[in-house]
């Protein structure tokens, strides 16, 4: 591939959740990967909000992390590492707790919540579809 043909190319990829990429062909290689950005939550004040009579104040609320990806799902970085997350694991927003594979392409799957995992929903190497529930976290009560 000629200079443009890549920058070309990169072009048409920026756009997409596509965070790594590896080509070959024949003698000519490439491998690029997006700079990881971490967003994280920035605490609103509001006006203060007249309450009324709480309705079940002490039931947990649940967050799914989904996929954001076809592919085949890691929780672990290689076989024999522990996994990344566990039930009852602690996450918080913008960490790593799992990888999604797909064509050779790899994907970090990070947490946008932070709380406690009370459900693993997937396996490693288990496939997965886009927006499959991955974990289920409870994020307050």
């Amino acid at each position: 591939m000629n200079p443009q043909e890549i920058k070309d190319f990169l072009k048409s990829i920026k756009e997409t959740d596509i965070e790594e990429i590896q080509y070959q062909n024949g003698e000519d290689s490439f491998y690029f990967k997006k700079n990881e950005v971490a967003v994280l939550p920035t605490e609103v004040k509001s006006a203060p909000v007249r309450q009324e009579k709480p309705k079940e104040e002490n039931k947990p609320i649940f967050t799914a992390i989904k996929s954001t990806m076809v592919g085949t799902f890691a929780n672990a970085q290689s076989n024999d590492k522990p996994p990344l997350i566990r039930e009852g694991s602690e996450v918080e927003p913008g960490q790593k707790v799992g990888q999604i594979e797909a064509m050779k392409i790899i994907k970090d799957v990070t947490s946008k919540i932070k709380g406690k995992v009370i459900k693993v929903c997937v396996s490693n190497g288990e496939s997965v579809e886009y927006g499959q529930e991955l974990f289920l976290v409870e994020t307050g009560k």
